[in-house]
């Protein structure tokens, strides 16, 4: 009995040690030594967004909810270094006067690396190997910190620059206007070249770091979600409204956006289409993409296709990112940009991006590529 007990309580802790080092060492998507992390990680969403589901004020909901990922990560510590503690008892108890001695002297071990010293008596190898164990836990989480929060560094560095590029929310036909308003087409080509290594990396550090998908942006309008769906949007844009004057990178710019969705709702295990037919049906409905269109002529943008023309091309592109962008969307509770999906946790309404006015001297004021008067 003495040596089934010990080696059932060693299996508990090879197998939190596994996913330990699924999570901290060696990650590598949606292993199974993720899930434990997973678990922790959904109970702490569900928790905190019940919580700030009251709140109407968003700035208000987003510093609730950027709680999240640094609740998540001290709940995932604090598993790991239960589940060692429960393992090491098991494996103590029959050294032990009883299961809760074990446990009491498994728990001095595991959390307190070995410092604490008690009068219960166990088996002093498995003692040391409990405090070498704990000590071991924490060290691998701070080491960890750092290689995440570099990664959300590198993530948010062109999110910030996307407020003077698309403003706050970001949209993407914002961003197609905005560049008119300055003749700046021209550089769209190095934006959506910036943005597919963008994507590369967003798809290797989020895949790696899943918890990376809940730290959210400093600001509270901004999204790296909605980030990638604005430049993806004005890419897809582009190439069915202005196909002969589209660079090349957006092409290469949308195909890795949506691999790096897709790369991230594989590793979170959400469901999609890996193969979604061109004419296969999109939530943004043709009306909203003749608005845009509207607008984008208004700026004056002279575009090479007319609505009806430009949609099948459109819907095309879209089809390939749109629910991948609208679920991570909706599970990390973004604001409510236009063309941006559903969420279940904000209140109904879109917020349209702010667009700060153009004043020339004189007077005048460039709105959307037209003049007019200032307003009295």
């Amino acid at each position: 009995m003495t040596a089934l007990l010990v080696i059932v309580g060693l299996l508990v802790v090879a197998a939190t040690a596994g996913s330990l080092a699924a999570t901290y060492v060696m990650p590598r998507g949606n292993s199974l030594g993720l899930k434990l992390a997973f678990v922790v990680t959904r109970a702490v969403r569900l928790v905190v967004v019940t919580a700030a589901r009251p709140l109407r004020d968003f700035p208000r909901k987003d510093a609730v909810l950027a709680t999240i990922a640094p609740m998540a990560l001290v709940g995932q510590l604090i598993m790991f270094l239960s589940l060692f503690m429960l393992g090491y008892a098991i494996a103590l108890s029959p050294f032990a006067s009883s299961f809760g001695a074990a446990l009491e002297l498994s728990a001095s071990q595991v959390f307190s690396a070995g410092l604490a010293h008690l009068q219960v008596r166990g088996n002093g190898p498995l003692e040391v190997l409990a405090a070498v164990t704990g000590a071991i836990a924490i060290a691998l989480q701070i080491g960890y910190l750092p290689a995440i929060y570099q990664a959300f560094n590198r993530r948010e560095a062109l999110v910030s620059l996307m407020e003077s590029r698309s403003g706050v929310p970001a949209w993407g036909p914002e961003l197609l206007i905005r560049h008119q308003l300055i003749a700046g087409f021209s550089s769209l080509g190095s934006l959506y070249r910036d943005w597919e290594g963008w994507s590369a990396d967003l798809a290797e550090s989020h895949v790696s770091y899943p918890i990376l998908l809940f730290f959210r942006s400093p600001e509270p309008g901004y999204s790296f979600v909605l980030a990638l769906l604005a430049v993806l949007d004005a890419a897809a844009l582009q190439l069915s409204l202005l196909p002969s004057s589209t660079p090349s990178e957006a092409r290469f710019c949308l195909r890795m956006g949506f691999t790096a969705l897709r790369r991230i709702g594989a590793t979170l295990g959400w469901q999609y289409d890996p193969d979604p037919k061109p004419e296969d049906d999109i939530q943004l409905t043709f009306e909203e993409f003749a608005y845009a269109a509207d607008l984008l002529a208004n700026a004056g943008i002279a575009l090479e296709r007319t609505p009806e023309d430009a949609w099948p091309h459109f819907r095309g592109w879209r089809v390939n990112y749109e629910s991948l962008a609208y679920r991570p969307a909706d599970r990390i509770v973004a604001p409510r940009a236009p063309w941006s999906g559903a969420r279940g946790d904000l209140a109904p309404g879109v917020v349209m991006p702010d667009r700060p006015p153009h004043r020339l001297p004189g007077g005048k004021v460039i709105d959307a590529g037209r003049l007019r008067p200032p307003e009295s």
